[in-house]
């Protein structure tokens, strides 16, 4: 017989992450679908080095550190989880009754919490600039993955956005130089990054864009030119960072019969979709009658809603709160009472 899980989780970002860990507390049998190889979402495979702020409990956190405290706790109660496996189409048979396609196979589930972050996603790349892709992986770089692989070196960063500032901000503490260059006469990062510009040791070069990469085997040389004047001039380099955002779209979830926007699905308050059962949390949403953020903390508040909604949906008789977690007894990371032996 073909296994029936209680809530499917499409997505293993932080929201979903969340979204595991609630199912477990409320003793759900859940299953976690992710299109990528590891847990982390963007946090992984976009910003692993960059550190968060803005994370309960947490003054500063490197968003692969955040990660492995997630997983380790959405771990502890037994979850299915399958990598590797973008969700191309989810079914809804009947209420109470959902199949969710994958290259791998179908998985049914009693409800479902789709927590996709900003869908299928990868950064922008510089395609028709010289060097830029022989160079990819040889000193080419659009995610920093560890950032002590900079240490020494002579770094340029290209962008204006939040994450081209802080990362220039940030290597200047391992790279030998940091030059960072962007194309308008202004940066679009937050005005308190922009601020620790000037009295950082970074060499910033506003109307400046990238006009070609050069080296032999590995990245050596970059030349940049002034958009204004036209003026080019060549930097000794040995690496190139590339922060131009990314690209982001809804992939499969546009074919799927929940409601949604341009990017988002539709949720009421309580995170569910048109459809019954249904439910999203996360970046992935547009909440009706509520403002609209995308930031992990209040990922982590709708995913407690989707899942404890989930609970009611699958067990009518239960209360939708979940009670306080202080009251849950045999959880793995409570600590052991100290006692005569």
């Amino acid at each position: 017989m073909e296994e029936i899980y209680d809530v499917a989780i499409i997505g293993a970002g932080p929201t979903g992450l969340f979204a595991a860990f609630y199912a477990g507390m409320r003793d759900l049998k859940t299953i976690v679908i992710e299109a990528l190889e590891r847990p982390g979402g963007q946090l992984t495979a976009l910003y692993p080095e960059k550190y968060i702020y803005d994370v309960g409990g947490f003054p500063a956190v490197l968003a692969r550190d955040l990660v492995q405290e997630l997983w380790k706790q959405c771990s502890q109660f037994g979850a299915v989880f399958r990598f590797n496996e973008p969700v191309q189409m989810m079914t809804q048979v009947e209420p109470g009754h959902n199949v969710l396609t994958t290259p791998d196979g179908e998985y049914q589930a009693k409800s479902v919490v789709i927590a996709a972050g900003v869908g299928a996603f990868e950064p922008n790349k510089l395609t028709k600039t010289p060097g830029a892709v022989e160079f990819e992986g040889k000193g080419v770089h659009y995610v920093v993955r560890d950032k002590e692989a900079f240490t020494g070196q002579r770094v340029l960063v290209v962008g204006g956005g939040d994450t081209a500032v802080d990362w220039a901000l940030e290597l200047q503490n391992w790279a030998r130089s940091v030059t960072l260059i962007h194309r308008f006469d202004h940066f679009e990062a937050h005005e308190r990054s922009v601020l620790a510009l000037s009295d950082s040791r970074v060499h910033v070069l506003t109307q400046h864009e990238l006009a070609a990469i050069e080296g032999d085997g590995r990245v050596e040389e970059a030349t940049i030119f002034h958009n204004v004047t036209e003026a080019e001039h060549t930097l000794r380099v040995d690496d190139v960072l590339i922060c131009i955002g990314f690209r982001a779209n809804m992939g499969p979830i546009t074919e799927w019969d929940v409601d949604k926007t341009k990017r988002n699905i539709v949720v009421n308050p309580a995170m569910e979709t048109n459809l019954p059962g249904v439910f999203a949390a996360g970046d992935i949403t547009f909440p009706e009658g509520a403002p609209k953020m995308n930031l992990i903390a209040n990922g982590f508040g709708q995913a407690t809603i989707a899942v404890n909604m989930a609970a009611k949906f699958i067990h009518p008789k239960v209360r939708v709160f979940p009670g306080h977690s202080s009251q849950k007894k045999g959880m793995q990371y409570a600590p052991q009472p100290v006692g005569d032996a």
